[in-house]
């Protein structure tokens, strides 16, 4: 019958790629440049990793060092300071990506409400805006606002007769600080995601709700945020996947090397970058970026491990 009609027979699981080959050239060709970007800036580096295990020297190169086994990452582990950073990347990981979604949501849900168009450009343009601004403004920024001497925020305490507060030499004041302005520079970017899939959401359904008597409180959390689940579980099980990767330019922009806050603001990109300029040893701080990635592919499959179990439409694979 597919014959006589002139349908091609559906291939067998195992030569979908091959009849893809034959039949689809050009979406295969089209594939081509993305194909060969993630071989040439993700693959082949991926060489990079034997250098964890070697005493590497550039005049020697991956092929001619002395290989040490595991010693580089006794280095790191056998450090009292690696639980520390290791604590305090996944922390403040998991304090921006927790924070920053909640914000990101609340803001699509907002200006989702809004009906006059010009207003609802302006204001997600000006949420937008941060995202855009380097950590090295916002660094300086930072010191306007909490300097000891010439801070604004200082200033005015000392105007009602407050005691002044030291920000850069209390350390527990830093993951409040930290994750306010994260969510201040990243949050209005990440409710773009969320405000397409709020737009994308059958407005008939939202009809129906009216008719029955539903209010826009109601609206939203029976409706809204129910189908919102699926973007923000993806979104979270992409984020768990560099949980362990902390954001360095954040930190060092805001921190640099001000000893008295490492307690809870030094993370291991930080720390590797003080041994890299230090000690000039490579092969350190490979192994403790493949620590790093070792540790964040078993966090997301542990994610999607507990999303596939909980909604399984959700997860990844």
């Amino acid at each position: 019958m597919a014959k006589a009609s002139g349908l091609k027979a559906k291939p067998k699981k195992g030569s979908d790629l091959l009849y893809d080959l034959k039949h689809n050239k050009f979406l295969m060709l089209m594939l081509l440049p993305g194909i060969l970007f993630f071989v040439v800036f993700s693959y082949l580096p991926m060489i990079g990793i034997l250098i964890a295990f070697q005493d590497f020297s550039a005049a020697k190169g991956i092929l001619g060092s002395k290989f040490i086994g595991f010693e580089n990452f006794r280095f790191f582990l056998g450090s009292p300071d690696s639980f520390r950073v290791t604590f305090n990347t996944l922390f403040l990981n998991v304090l921006f990506i927790l924070s920053s979604m909640i914000v990101s949501i609340l803001i699509a849900l907002m200006l989702s409400e809004v009906n006059n168009k010009w207003f609802k450009k302006g204001t997600q343009s000006l949420v937008i805006l941060p995202h855009f601004i380097s950590w090295a403004v916002i660094g300086l920024l930072a010191e306007a606002f909490l300097s000891s001497d010439t801070g604004y925020i200082n200033r005015m305490l000392q105007v009602f007769g407050m005691e002044q507060i030291s920000f850069y030499k209390d350390a527990a004041l830093w993951p409040g600080i930290l994750t306010f302005l994260n969510i201040w520079q990243g949050a209005g970017f990440g409710s773009i995601v969320y405000l397409a899939a709020i737009t994308g959401i059958d407005q008939e359904i939202y009809e129906a709700a009216r008719i029955d008597g539903s209010t826009k409180i109601q609206s939203i959390w029976y409706i809204t945020l129910p189908l919102l689940k699926s973007t923000a579980v993806l979104l979270l099980i992409m984020s768990v996947g560099k949980i362990f990767n902390g954001n360095f330019g954040m930190i060092y922009a805001l921190v640099g090397g001000n000893t008295l806050l490492y307690p809870t603001t030094d993370i291991i990109d930080t720390y590797v970058y003080r041994q890299l300029m230090e000690l000039g040893d490579l092969g350190m701080s490979s192994a403790v970026g493949l620590y790093q990635s070792v540790l964040s592919f078993i966090m997301v499959n542990i994610a999607n491990w507990i999303t596939r179990r909980l909604s399984p439409e959700s997860a990844i694979y």
